[in-house]
């Protein structure tokens, strides 16, 4: 029976949850305090320590060290408040396998525990948030280093992660919707990784890099001699992906031609190898994505309206960088760690004035560009922090001439964030006042200064 210890001073929640890990199979320990933990844990090897990073009279990142210093098997998952961003990173840098935000239900911890101890044979991660990372309840599958996955705390991350949860166990088709950039392939994966199917291939497509007359061998395959150039027996995405997910990522390229193959192929579950009249039955889950308004493209007749119907089962919008602005350090920090093992520097982390520029750039390439311009910023620093000088012109020219233009000033800019963050938590002022990082006393005095009309 695995054996868990509590750190949380409030003790009615600490109780209340070891009481449920316990009906659910744990030999569970709690703690209130830091120095009662640190008896425990010293005294007791623990499989898995679930600490608040908040301790009174003791600082949780300290701790966090001190249980590893014990004992570098355990794994630590960290609770944070909502807006306490910075020292989930911090904390996952120090060795804590993840964090989950309050509030949460007892399912969703249970299924963080359950991840952990799946992987306590294996080493933490020393960086930002895991691949299919756990956020805000949803855990996905752990992947290698370079292919992780990190969800913010923002409400579009939220909705787009209960979105996934709620899909991902079925079978239905899902059609994945964003601007360039956002991360369609990697919420493919997201769906894949916490299917049925996770055991079997997920097969990612680029429609668009597919010329049409070899698209149908790319899909079905082909026999050796069905055509020029067919010097083998070759087997086609759908086969590749028997039993597991066929992802077809530019889904609005695809020529009307293939499209009605496509339909026939999704339809009788059934394909041909180009030159061969053998059926062969396939078993595959299509997610599709696309950037481009399919619904228009049904209407001017350039999509097939059946075949739209047949991929958009259920369909999953990724939200912008700039809708969920308050995950950037979570993003930034995870494509440092990526770009210090792609490039074998090791770069701490980023100046102020960085950070203020990447907070004002609105970043019209999504996570795309953010990666691009950390690894290039990488690339040509030589110390420890990323400086200004180390970005592309283009980023921190766009927060200079929002300073020089005499109709934009900082009281604008203010009063932008404030009504965007209101926007985004649905005039929850309590909710938007976490997301500006203000008290909700601040944000009411500044919604009167600027005389907003909300």
């Amino acid at each position: 029976m695995p054996k868990l210890l509590i750190i949380e001073d409030d003790a009615s929640f600490c109780q209340m949850l070891q009481k449920f890990l316990i009906r659910n199979g744990y030999d569970v320990d709690i703690s209130f305090t830091a120095q009662d933990a640190k008896t425990k844990f010293k005294a007791t090897t623990y499989n898995l320590v679930l600490t608040d990073l908040r301790l009174p009279n003791y600082n949780g990142l300290q701790l966090l060290s001190d249980i590893k210093e014990v004992n570098p098997k355990t794994q630590v998952i960290v609770m944070t408040g909502y807006a306490e961003v910075g020292s989930a990173v911090e904390a996952m840098k120090k060795g804590a396998y993840d964090y989950i935000s309050k509030p949460f239900t007892p399912e969703e911890i249970l299924m963080q525990i359950k991840s952990a101890l799946s992987q306590e044979h294996k080493r933490p991660l020393d960086s930002a948030p895991k691949e299919n990372h756990k956020v805000n309840g949803t855990q996905d599958e752990i992947g290698n280093n370079d292919n992780r996955v990190v969800v913010g705390i923002s409400e579009a991350s939220k909705k787009l992660h209960e979105y996934i949860k709620l899909v991902a166990p079925t079978d239905m088709s899902v059609l994945i919707t964003g601007e360039s950039g956002t991360g369609k392939e990697v919420t493919a994966r997201a769906i894949h990784n916490n299917s049925k199917r996770k055991d079997h291939n997920f097969v990612a497509v680029d429609c668009g890099a597919i010329p049409k007359e070899l698209a149908t061998s790319e899909f079905f395959g082909h026999i050796k001699g069905s055509f020029t150039g067919a010097v083998e027996d070759k087997k086609g995405h759908f086969e590749a992906a028997n039993g597991g997910t066929l992802f077809l990522d530019e889904i609005g390229n695809l020529s009307y031609e293939n499209q009605i193959q496509l339909l026939r192929a999704l339809q009788e579950r059934k394909i041909k190898r180009v030159g061969s009249n053998k059926e062969i039955e396939v078993d595959i889950r299509i997610v599709t994505a696309t950037n481009e308004d399919l619904t228009e493209a049904v209407e001017n007749g350039s999509f097939r309206e059946d075949l739209f119907h047949r991929i958009n089962e259920f369909s999953v919008e990724i939200p912008s960088l700039e809708q969920r602005f308050e995950d950037l350090p979570l993003f930034a920090d995870f494509f440092l760690r990526k770009a210090n093992r792609s490039l074998g520097k090791q770069v701490e982390g980023f100046s102020e004035d960085v950070q203020d520029i990447f907070k004002q750039y609105h970043w019209p390439g999504n996570l795309r560009e953010l990666q691009n311009v950390i690894k290039r910023a990488v690339l040509l620093t030589n110390g420890e922090m990323v400086e200004k000088g180390a970005l592309p012109k283009e980023v921190y020219r766009s927060k200079e001439s929002n300073v020089k233009n005499e109709n934009f000033s900082k009281a604008d800019y203010e009063k932008e964030q404030i009504v965007k963050a209101l926007k985004q938590s649905n005039f929850n002022k309590s909710k938007a006042a976490k997301l500006l990082q203000i008290t909700r006393k601040t944000l009411y005095n500044k919604i009167n200064h600027y005389n907003l009309d909300l």
